[in-house]
């Protein structure tokens, strides 16, 4: 593969001696946490195939598309609205993310002691090792914390980027707020791609983005069967791709996923053992080639069985409603779904408690752990009022709080482990 892309990966921009290292961990890493799983269903043979390609196929994919014409829009978080850069023909990709990279270098520029998951964004650009950082034409932030909206004036230094303005209530004033700037957002993308937001485009692209959350909904659904028929691992790794796929594409080959899911559990096969403990993960997200904390608790005998985490029930949980006939009835539609997702960011946040207690009733788990990154101030606070619901509600919880190194790996396993001891004794 290698050979095959590095002329295209330098003119894209990369650094390729560093971008070699990145290839020489991603594979053997993905080897171990992800293939080396026991009963995996066949389907997962594309995802597979995907991330070895992810540099590669994906992004002459996306090269193509920019030759003849197309745009690539880079989205750090969820609340962008996808239906948009799609109408305009454009491609919605996620960023890289989830592993430390150029720690000193991003250190002349951010605080040490500052949410891994912003400083690794940086290291990406600056390591110039992201393919897609370094393919996209604009980078689409938002304000959903204090860390992120400065840091993306420091990142506007060296990449175009464009601040959306979320607001932290959600009042008819903050919904009011909220809708300017999809409006803003809807020029912005006009100006770049040189397209006009029409109704029909916006209302298939809203059909798109909807089908992707369907089948993602139905992988959800499987997921409730006992004995499990995939595993968290699997099951992450294909919210972690949403971001990165063609949506139709992706969303036939999640429901083909689906197919053979629903008849492994018509046949009661599993991946684990009927009765092994079930566990909601909660919190901060999970970007590739972050598995860390979900290989400890699967390689203890656990299995996850839902995530309540922007790279699990937030990204596809509730659709667009498409029935508007006008540009401004959909823009009014795809704003009120996308303030509906409930960030710690927000306050009050009563809504994603109720939802942490629906989805542990809903897929029977045995215990919750609760997922912080560190120096993440509003999901490390908020799980004060997570704990306290959920514990009062029968189900024992497990606060972790890590970054993306390995050297609390060991101590991680010991606090599972334990946690995974309790619940068998409970």
């Amino acid at each position: 593969m290698v050979d095959d892309y590095r002329q295209m990966w330098q003119e894209i921009g990369l650094d390729l001696d560093a971008h070699d290292g990145l290839l020489a961990v991603l594979p053997p890493l993905y080897g171990e946490v992800i293939i080396g799983q026991e009963k995996r269903p066949a389907r997962m043979a594309y995802f597979d195939e995907f991330f070895s390609e992810i540099h590669g196929r994906r992004i002459k994919e996306l090269v193509g598309e920019k030759a003849r014409g197309g745009s690539v829009v880079g989205t750090f978080c969820t609340y962008v609205p996808e239906e948009i850069i799609l109408a305009l023909g454009a491609s919605a990709i996620g960023l890289c993310g989830g592993a430390d990279v150029a720690g000193e270098e991003v250190e002349k520029y951010l605080p040490r002691n500052l949410c891994p998951l912003i400083k690794s964004s940086l290291g990406f650009k600056l390591a110039k090792i992201c393919p897609y950082t370094e393919l996209a034409d604009i980078l689409i932030g938002e304000t959903t914390c204090d860390g992120k909206k400065k840091y993306y004036e420091i990142l506007g230094e060296h990449k175009d980027v464009y601040v959306m303005e979320l607001p932290q209530k959600k009042n008819e004033g903050d919904r009011a707020l909220w809708r300017d700037e999809v409006a803003s957002l809807s020029v912005v993308l006009e100006e770049l791609t040189g397209h006009e937001l029409e109704p029909d485009k916006l209302r298939e692209a809203v059909g798109v983005v909807n089908d992707k959350r369907r089948a993602l909904l139905r992988l959800a659904e499987v997921r409730k069967a006992d004995p499990p028929v995939i595993s968290g691992k699997d099951a992450l790794l294909i919210s972690q791709m949403a971001f990165f796929d063609e949506p139709r594409r992706f969303a036939n080959k999640v429901n083909e996923l689906c197919g053979e899911l629903e008849k492994r559990t018509a046949a009661g096969e599993g991946v684990a053992e009927k009765g092994a403990p079930r566990i909601l993960m909660s919190g901060c997200p999970m970007a590739i080639p972050n598995w860390k904390l979900p290989h400890i608790v699967e390689s203890s005998g656990a299995v996850v069985v839902i995530e309540e985490l922007c790279t699990g029930t937030r990204y596809y949980e509730n659709l667009v409603d498409d029935s508007a006939e006008s540009v401004d009835g959909l823009l009014d539609a795809i704003a009120d779904r996308y303030l509906d997702i409930d960030c710690a960011v927000f306050t009050p946040n009563e809504p994603r408690i109720e939802n942490v207690l629906r989805l542990a009733s809903d897929y029977r788990v045995d215990g919750v752990i609760y997922y912080a990154l560190m120096y993440c101030a509003p999901y490390s606070v908020e799980s004060y009022k997570v704990r306290r619901e959920v514990e009062s509600a029968g189900v024992p919880l497990l606060y972790v709080e890590t970054d993306y190194g390995r050297a609390d790996t060991a101590q991680l396993s010991t606090r599972v482990n334990a946690f995974l001891e309790m619940i068998k004794g409970c």
